[in-house]
């Protein structure tokens, strides 16, 4: 029993050390998280993916994708110039700041017009949100090599504990990700100046098109 808890707890301290570090996928959730907008459905995403690639990591998939290199130098080319774009957005949005308007507390005129359009418009923001979430995800080579290698490779290590330690890991995941998009809300009345929006976005911005640059050139 102590030594399950123990795998436990060492994959939880190793998955919180690899999701905690700054990256595209914090970067998008704690923005969504600020706006309030489809936070639990990128959450999700976010938990479960990595949940997904823990466990294929821990099956020992990971071996079995080193004999194909091709594959993960096309999704670090495309992975690349999806978050230099990404970040292109972001950077043009600090030319043109807005103020916090999070969902549902915006005010104006009501009638069924406007509350139509603004369904629609809700909508499509919240299936924007949620393909570039997958987008950001699953086209990052990083969370591969975090994921499947490095803690499938721990998770051998652990021999028939290694699903103990590997659910520590997806425990770590979900809670960071649910204190990371539904925490960031308490930043709210510090984001409610567009100046405060163009900081945020400027950071996040240099985060996408660095972390893009980097991946195209270790292509």
């Amino acid at each position: 029993m102590n030594n399950a808890l123990a795998a436990t707890a060492a994959g939880f301290g190793t998955g919180l050390s690899l999701i905690v570090a700054i990256g595209a996928q914090n970067a998008f959730v704690l923005r969504q998280g600020v706006r309030r907008d489809a936070v639990l459905a990128v959450v999700g995403i976010c938990a479960l993916s990595d949940a997904a690639l823990i466990t294929l990591g821990v099956a020992g998939v990971g071996a079995v994708v080193v004999a194909w290199p091709s594959v993960l130098t096309a999704v670090a080319l495309i992975g690349g110039l999806f978050l230099i774009g990404y970040g292109c957005l972001a950077a043009r949005r600090v030319l043109r700041p807005s103020a916090l308007t999070p969902e549902g507390m915006t005010t104006g005129a009501v009638g069924t017009t406007t509350g139509t359009a603004s369904a629609a418009g809700a909508g499509g923001s919240r299936r924007r949100a949620v393909l570039t979430c997958l987008a950001m995800t699953w086209l990052n080579p990083h969370v591969y090599l975090d994921t499947v290698f490095l803690l499938g490779s721990l998770a051998a290590d652990r021999g028939p504990l290694r699903w103990t330690f590997g659910l520590g890991a997806v425990t770590a995941s979900l809670v960071w990700f649910a204190a990371l998009g539904f925490g960031a809300r308490l930043l709210s009345p510090l984001l409610a100046r567009p100046s405060a929006w163009r900081v945020l976005d400027a950071l996040i911005a240099a985060t996408m098109i660095v972390l893009g640059v980097t991946l195209i050139a270790g292509a």
